[in-house]
């Protein structure tokens, strides 16, 4: 099956800066978007960012947007996230999530359905 790993997490103190991968192994099919989502302790998976795959167009949370950034590197099917700032509501486990299929929503898939596999995330916590 498709493997989607995170790593780059750990504890990072607040305002300083974290850079988030995940790396796809045995993909069957070319991604139409991947995407980060973050689950907070005790709350709902949430998303972060986004990445449509040819052609590389972004779209984030409006909470995320001024200091998080969505990036990917085709050739080694590799995506990150660096997080710029970070707060101790940042604290979460970090998912990263792909979709096979293209998406003829509205705007970018955003939601938690809209993708077709899973990480196992990695978690990031930010201490004050």
């Amino acid at each position: 099956q498709v493997h989607l790993v995170e790593s780059g997490g750990g504890l990072v103190q607040a305002g300083n800066g974290l850079r988030l991968s995940c790396t796809a192994s045995e993909l069957t099919f070319r991604p139409y978007a991947m995407a980060w989502f973050r689950q907070p302790p005790g709350k709902e998976r949430e998303f972060v960012a986004t990445i449509t795959w040819y052609s590389g167009l972004k779209d984030y949370a409006d909470s995320m947007k001024d200091r998080f950034t969505i990036s990917k590197d085709s050739t080694k099917d590799i995506i990150y996230l660096r997080m710029n700032v970070l707060k101790p509501e940042d604290t979460a486990q970090y998912y990263c999530a792909a979709r096979s299929t293209v998406y003829y929503g509205s705007g970018y898939p955003k939601q938690k359905d809209d993708y077709d596999y899973w990480g196992q995330g990695t978690q990031v916590e930010v201490t004050s």
